[in-house]
């Protein structure tokens, strides 16, 4: 009877041949953050320049700024929109159908978020299904948060997640200097890296349901 076979050293966890620790980290999740004021003379753009500098930062993170003051989508939808239409949503339909994850910066205008945002929103339905949303708002003293919630709202219409956590400047003029940095940024980083991880789990987790199952939305 020959037992070679059974005396033979099985593989251990110390003899297995090892795996590089790159190799083992998931492919960084793509986070597009979109700047929903399109209004003239906003303020958007130093929030924004502010948050990407937080992402970049964080390598389970590829980032693209989808700008809707450089698409001009109207409020009058349509199922069969024409020529200039469907050229204004080629700007952003495939980059928000290709992210897996989702940062919106809004302002609060009249106790509520901006037409543009809306319309970018309504245009699109699948892009935004089973994924997760960020939230970076800015305002008076309510921190644009009035409108985080109304947006809330409108997400769970449309099968996404929106995360807990969010980053709000309340009295956002007074807080950045001429040059367009925060003069006390210690709170509102660390409210950033909670929010991060945050969609980073979402946007992980969702990403590998679907991959195992696609969304029944």
């Amino acid at each position: 009877m020959d037992i070679t076979t059974d005396l033979a050293p099985r593989p251990t966890a110390d003899t297995a041949a090892p795996q590089s620790a790159a190799a083992s980290l998931p492919e960084p999740l793509k986070l597009a953050v979109i700047l929903g004021s399109n209004r003239e003379g906003r303020f958007g753009p130093v929030v924004s320049d502010w948050f990407l500098s937080r992402v970049a930062d964080r390598p389970d993170f590829t980032t693209e700024l989808i700008d809707l003051a450089e698409a001009d989508l109207p409020t009058g939808l349509s199922f069969k929109p024409g020529p200039a239409v469907r050229a204004e949503l080629a700007k952003v339909t495939p980059r928000l159908a290709g992210a897996d994850a989702f940062v919106v910066l809004t302002p609060e205008y009249n106790h509520s978020f901006p037409a543009s945002l809306k319309s970018l929103i309504d245009w699109h339905f699948g892009e935004w299904q089973a994924k997760p949303v960020g939230f970076v708002s800015y305002g008076g003293i309510s921190g644009g948060l009035r409108a985080v919630e109304q947006l809330r709202q409108v997400f769970a219409e449309l099968h996404a997640v929106t995360v807990r956590d969010t980053v709000s400047f309340h009295h956002a003029g007074a807080r950045f200097d001429d040059d367009g940095r925060h003069k006390d940024p210690a709170d509102c980083d660390a409210a950033a890296t909670v929010m991060l991880d945050q969609l980073a789990w979402w946007g992980l987790a969702l990403r590998d349901a679907k991959s195992a199952r696609p969304y029944a939305g």
